[in-house]
């Protein structure tokens, strides 16, 4: 499975990996696109397509969901702000100590990308606390702060792919450039620019509450199912995947 992902993954990143290398000579156009490629690396690829899902969802439903979206990425930039700034006061010796952790992060993503999709089918509810959705307004309606979490949790989700394109191939660089520091988090908005680009969509083409409003509840239940059903489909695969 984890061969299957690693596949289509490179069939996606291949092109923004070989654009990425003629930027090198502009490092922050470089970061975000090196960014970008790290968004389809196999470990990020379930995780940031269950990203798109529930505020792709959250967006249609109700409204665009940008105020999420920009608390999810930030989660993403604090994580590799920090990880960077690690490297930069520690040395490059801080790498190794990181690999024994990430394994772990990573093999969470997939049940919690189920955990979300069983909430937005109603299998799982918690009263009072959680209803339709409530994982989803939980992590991104309730707030802010569990969009920035949810960003948090997925950017921990390092691979060999991902550990490749962060330590060894953008923080060489960001070391070597006096505005160095800022580089990890430009990635962290590379790495969200899939999801940043779906609600765009949604937004251009004025698909979100207003229209499912007029089209009715029903269509929103749907909406809302699929996208459930997928979340579970991903997380069930990205489980069986990485803790195989």
């Amino acid at each position: 499975m984890y061969e299957f992902f690693t596949h289509v993954s490179t069939l996606f990143a291949q092109p923004f990996l070989n654009f990425a290398r003629s930027l090198e000579g502009f490092p922050v156009l470089f970061a975000l696109m090196l960014g970008m490629v790290g968004a389809l690396a196999p470990c990020q690829f379930t995780a940031n397509l269950g990203a798109v899902m529930v505020y792709g969802n959250k967006s249609v439903q109700k409204q665009i969901a940008w105020t999420e979206v920009i608390f999810f990425t930030l989660g993403k930039v604090v994580v590799f702000s920090m990880f960077g700034l690690i490297v930069w006061l520690l040395g490059n010796e801080v790498r190794s100590s990181f690999t024994l952790y990430f394994p772990w992060f990573r093999k969470a993503v997939g049940p919690m990308l189920i955990i979300i999709g069983l909430f937005m089918l109603r299998i799982i509810k918690f009263n009072k606390f959680f209803s339709l959705g409530s994982i989803p307004d939980k992590l991104t309606e309730k707030g802010k702060i569990g969009a920035f979490f949810m960003g948090v949790s997925f950017t921990l989700g390092f691979c060999p792919t991902m550990f490749v394109l962060f330590f060894i191939t953008l923080m060489p660089m960001a070391m070597s450039v006096s505005y160095g520091t800022v580089l990890p988090a430009v990635f962290a908005v590379g790495t969200s620019l899939p999801l940043i680009i779906a609600v765009f969509l949604i937004w251009y083409f004025e698909l979100s509450g207003k229209v499912m409003k007029k089209k009715g509840r029903k269509l929103g239940s749907i909406v809302q199912r699929a996208a459930g059903i997928i979340i579970v489909v991903l997380g069930i695969l990205d489980t069986i995947t990485y803790w195989g």
